[in-house]
């Protein structure tokens, strides 16, 4: 008899993210609950997501990172916790860590991570403050409180990495000319949502995966910035100037960029590309590489998103 799947619950289930984790527990047969603020919210696209979640067979359950009492009642109900909160909420898991404590149930944390690693990061601000401290702050609260985890590391999510082409800032193809930081050779890497959802879920029983760090590299979409725009310009047969901005130059576009977003993305920018914070070996002391956990995963490859954007 097969064992039974674990229960999941989904905190920040709505998200950009979040809504390909709780397709992916659904899909793999799990019992999936799903933490939102209004069951039935007035934005007509949320609500309509929310259907689709129920007709998926997800349970949604009220609450809030705020109210504690609603936190460790689902928890409760719950052998896996997810969440996939946005920026804003990252450190406010640690209500969550509390609650999944003081529940004293779950067999597995997978707190809002990916993008760069917290511990191995030397992302300039404004990244630093944002992403890198915080995440870091909760991994030490799940240590502390002794609850099991599972930290999920992607790179560059296809939606945010790729519709520029590579450019740090621009979410369009670039037409004639393509802003390139530093000298373009520094590997990144690049996962579809949905298969983040996928290797998400996978990972969260596994106990493989177990207080471990899971790497989503996909071989197939760890390139370089100039072999990313090669692999563009083969596709769309029209060849573009490289415009390369220098470090120092690119340290002070993140001072003067216009906008908060356009700073965070050149300082994210920075890191993997001049600092080369993609390129490294999992140490397996400390982490699994997903495509090798799981080879029987159909990855969808960079190249096969770039189609989408012809």
């Amino acid at each position: 008899m097969a064992a039974e799947k674990s229960r999941i619950l989904v905190v920040g289930g709505t998200g950009c993210l979040g809504r390909h984790v709780v397709a992916a527990s659904a899909r793999l047969g799990h019992p999936t609950l799903a933490l939102v603020r209004d069951t039935v919210p007035s934005d007509p696209a949320k609500a309509q997501l929310l259907k689709s979640f129920q007709a998926a067979g997800i349970t949604l359950l009220k609450g809030d990172l705020d109210d504690h009492g609603s936190l460790v009642s689902a928890v409760r109900l719950a052998d896996v916790v997810i969440s996939t909160v946005g920026v804003r909420q990252i450190p406010d898991q640690t209500k969550l860590v509390a609650a999944i404590k003081e529940a004293g149930n779950v067999k597995r944390f997978i707190p809002s991570e990916f993008g760069l690693d917290a511990d191995r990061s030397g992302a300039v601000e404004p990244a630093r403050s944002t992403f890198i401290t915080t995440k870091a702050a909760i991994r030490r609260a799940a240590e502390a409180a002794a609850v099991p985890y599972t930290l999920v590391w992607t790179g560059y999510f296809f939606g945010y990495g790729l519709p520029g082409i590579g450019q740090a800032v621009a979410q369009s193809p670039p037409a004639d000319k393509a802003v390139v930081l530093g000298a373009g050779d520094a590997r990144a890497s690049f996962v579809d949502e949905g298969d983040i959802g996928t290797y998400t879920v996978l990972a969260a029983d596994d106990p493989r995966a177990a207080n471990l760090t899971l790497y989503v590299k996909p071989p197939a979409n760890t390139l370089s910035h100039s072999e990313l725009l090669a692999l563009w310009e083969t596709k769309t047969g029209k060849a573009f100037e490289r415009v390369h901005i220098p470090e120092d130059a690119v340290l002070q576009q993140i001072q003067e960029a216009p906008t908060p977003r356009d700073k965070i993305l050149l300082s994210i920018g920075h890191a993997v590309h001049i600092r080369g914070e993609h390129e490294f070996e999992i140490d397996p002391s400390s982490g699994v590489e997903a495509t090798e956990l799981y080879p029987d995963v159909k990855y969808t490859t960079v190249d096969e998103y770039l189609n989408r954007l012809l």
